[in-house]
């Protein structure tokens, strides 16, 4: 497994995009650390995290007040491209979103002023 850190500094709108270097792989988690300084993310950030390339969503979430780890999944599909399902209109069987020599992509809003923060992606 790897570990992939990024720091991300908000301008002065408070927003920032920023990126991994190149990956492949299941993405199996993603964590934002909020900074431990004076200058961390505001209160009420926004994240939008998706595969640079095809813009899947990995992680979109709003009003974000301290760190946080997710573990996304994405819903999987028969070869005839219906919903797989565990029984016959059940629950969706989910799987890691897989990213092939592409970059996950970092969007924050409201972040407030030249603030900091940290998201690491851990990936195998």
């Amino acid at each position: 497994m790897k570990r992939y850190k990024v720091s991300v500094t908000t301008d002065g709108s408070g927003n920032a995009v920023a990126y991994t270097p190149r990956l492949s792989g299941e993405i199996h988690e993603i964590e934002y650390i909020k900074d431990g300084g004076a200058n961390p993310f505001a209160n009420g950030v926004d994240f939008t995290i998706t595969s640079e390339a095809t813009g899947k969503t990995l992680w979109a979430e709003n009003d974000v007040n301290a760190s946080a780890a997710r573990a996304p999944r994405v819903p999987t599909h028969s070869t005839a491209g219906v919903a797989a399902l565990y029984a016959a209109a059940g629950t969706a069987v989910l799987a890691r979103p897989g990213l092939a020599n592409d970059r996950v992509k970092i969007s924050i809003a409201s972040g407030g002023a030249t603030k900091v923060g940290a998201f690491h992606i851990l990936v195998a």
